[in-house]
């Protein structure tokens, strides 16, 4: 089976309207098997690259914004039909851009509330648990 290496940014923001409450930034697949999932946006480790490089490299590519990547939140092994995924997870802050959608079908910002009613792609409901952890704290 095919392995793919791909990085993960879980984009945080406080926002003022709910008492500084933590909200994420998710986006929804445009094309594929996995049209209009949902995801944490990123992408795939290009040769040379540490992962640290492809996700501000991905999100500056996908989201025209630059992201300070402030902690690791985990790695999660996930097996899809046609190979088998390793995605590195981590919790990033906006440092420039406006989060434009440049591959995505749609965004959203969402509190620990709505993670669960989100039609997630598989291997990303795997990391929630420690996408909440982060949220609350």
């Amino acid at each position: 089976m095919k392995n793919i290496n791909v990085v993960a940014a879980i984009i945080y923001r406080a926002s003022p309207c709910l008492d500084n409450v933590t909200e994420i930034f998710i986006t929804q697949r445009n094309t594929g098997d996995y049209a209009l999932k949902w995801e944490f946006p990123g992408g795939k480790i290009e040769i040379g690259e540490t992962p640290v490089e492809a996700i501000v490299r991905e999100i500056q590519e996908e989201l025209n914004t630059t992201v300070t990547v402030e902690k690791f939140i985990g790695t999660i092994e996930y097996d899809y039909p046609k190979f088998h995924l390793t995605m590195d997870c981590f919790w990033c802050g906006i440092s420039s851009g406006s989060l434009q959608l440049l591959e995505h079908n749609a965004s959203r910002w969402i509190t620990t509330n709505e993670l669960e009613g989100i039609d997630w792609l598989p291997a990303d409901v795997l990391i929630l648990d420690k996408v909440r952890e982060f949220m609350l704290n």
